[in-house]
């Protein structure tokens, strides 16, 4: 993902959630997705989806059962 993408990403994450120390930061040897990071921890993977010539995002987060 272009830097571009990824901070349009960062700022809807921030409006969407109200949370400013949500970081969305490149991944290395990958263009196709970006990590994602609350308050400098690791939350999710966000993959970039642009097959027949409609471009969206999917956030994929998993959630342990000892955090709940």
């Amino acid at each position: 993902m272009s830097i571009e993408e990824l901070k349009k990403l960062q700022a809807y994450f921030r409006k969407l959630f109200a949370n400013e120390t949500i970081d969305v930061r490149a991944r290395p040897q990958k263009d196709d997705s970006a990590e994602v990071y609350v308050d400098g921890e690791f939350v999710g993977i966000l993959f970039k989806d642009d097959e027949d010539d409609d471009l969206s995002y999917n956030f994929t987060m998993a959630i342990l059962d000892f955090d709940l």
